[in-house]
């Protein structure tokens, strides 16, 4: 009955999960981690490492709350709830950035710089709590053997909005002379976001029958010393998503360095926004499509590869020119990293253990996301940009042999339950 249900809302839930990805994807392409949100925080200080906290606190934030969720999310019968009011804490915080920047010309620079950043914390925490019971919400809608190309598909719908979005924000920036562009940019996505929430609030979710294992978990802490010890393979899993934030800890440099030293503009900013959003959009169901046909662990390696790659022509750059292939290079390291590890994580354990599998496999590396772009920005202070990214290319090699020698794909079960 379960799976019967599951099937006849399918493609219902497909269409309306795909308009929430693509409305999210449009408003965060007016206020990108790696571009507009730098841009900014730029106009309040030179610091790289304030400026490379950025992405950071977004990632770390997704990460380390969802493992202390765990425990209450595998004794839901129903995802859907927590899920919506979770994102709330995602999507409100831009607000509160939208009324920094247009009011920051009368704002003393700390002042704005701190406030700034206590919105970043509660938009990453915000993200976080709604991350595992939304992940274990698709996990439920969408059979197993489909969810690559599901993540593909939806992340491609939503980096093709936010390339339009992003684009849209350079001219903006460009237009006005202050900080106010950068309010009217926020305020945008304050509305997509909306659209967005209301397009995830018509999902159709069948509700799981708790049985007796749901209730006899152990103890979470004993609960992840058991899966830790027995489950080697997950082990190296975790070990090359923790690798992978050293190895992308350069990315979050490329457009201020480009500024200061390559001679960047708004517009070009916005328009190299743009190409790393089309080359997701195109990568992702490609990406999510080999991932179900073929083996996850060869496109994470692929991604692994062109992280590095892009790091090491940076480090090599010697116009803007450059910055178009290693924005595209980017790209598809970003889709590897987040459209299939987000598959590759769900195949871990039984149902009833996949919560924790999830919590596990985003807070155990929230402390590499942290330090990743603390190193990153404390070596470009220190000894350049790029030396920072030639750290990252070597660091990004390093995951690529982990996973093509140590890592499998794990054996998971392909049911439509």
């Amino acid at each position: 009955m379960h799976a019967n249900q599951v099937t006849r809302n399918l493609k219902h839930n497909y269409l309306y999960n795909i308009l929430d990805g693509a409305f999210f994807g449009l408003a965060i392409g007016f206020v990108n981690f790696s571009t507009i949100l730098p841009l900014f925080v730029s106009t309040m200080t030179t610091s790289a490492v304030l400026i490379g906290l950025i992405p950071a606190i977004h990632n770390m934030g997704w990460q380390l709350p969802q493992l202390f969720l765990a425990r209450r999310i595998s004794r839901l019968e129903h995802y859907k709830p927590l899920t919506l009011w979770m994102t709330i804490n995602e999507r409100l915080p831009f607000a509160g950035l939208a009324l920094v920047a247009w009011f920051l010309p009368g704002l003393s620079r700390p002042l704005a710089l701190v406030l700034t950043y206590v919105f970043l914390v509660w938009q990453g925490l915000g993200a976080g709590l709604a991350a595992n019971p939304w992940q274990n919400l698709i996990s439920r809608i969408i059979p197993g053997d489909m969810r690559g190309t599901f993540f593909g598909m939806q992340s491609a719908a939503s980096n093709l909005l936010g390339s339009g979005g992003a684009l849209a924000a350079g001219f903006l920036l460009a237009r006005y002379s202050d900080t106010k562009g950068f309010a009217v940019c926020f305020a945008i996505a304050v509305f997509f976001l909306i659209v967005s929430w209301f397009a995830l609030a018509q999902t159709r979710e069948t509700p799981r029958p708790l049985d007796a294992l749901d209730y006899q978990l152990p103890e979470l802490w004993k609960n992840i010393s058991a899966i830790m010890a027995k489950d080697k393979n997950f082990r190296w899993f975790l070990a090359s998503r923790i690798l992978t934030q050293f190895a992308g800890m350069a990315t979050a440099f490329y457009t201020v360095y480009a500024v200061r030293f390559m001679g960047m503009n708004e517009v070009s900013a916005g328009i190299l926004t743009s190409v790393l959003l089309i080359t997701q959009t195109a990568a992702n169901p490609l990406l999510g499509f080999a991932a179900d046909r073929w083996s996850r662990k060869a496109v994470l390696t692929v991604g692994s590869i062109c992280t590095a790659l892009s790091a090491l022509i940076a480090f090599l750059a010697p116009s803007l020119g450059w910055f178009y292939p290693i924005f595209i290079l980017m790209g598809i390291g970003n889709v590897a990293y987040w459209t299939i590890g987000l598959a590759l994580s769900l195949e871990f354990g039984e149902e009833h253990e996949r919560p924790v599998y999830v919590g596990m496999a985003n807070t155990f590396i929230a402390p590499a996301t942290i330090l990743a772009p603390l190193l990153g920005g404390l070596l470009a202070d220190t000894a350049g940009y790029r030396t920072t990214f030639w750290v990252a290319a070597a660091i990004g090699i390093l995951t690529a042999v982990i996973l093509l020698r140590f890592m499998r794909d794990p054996q998971a079960k392909q049911t439509r339950a």
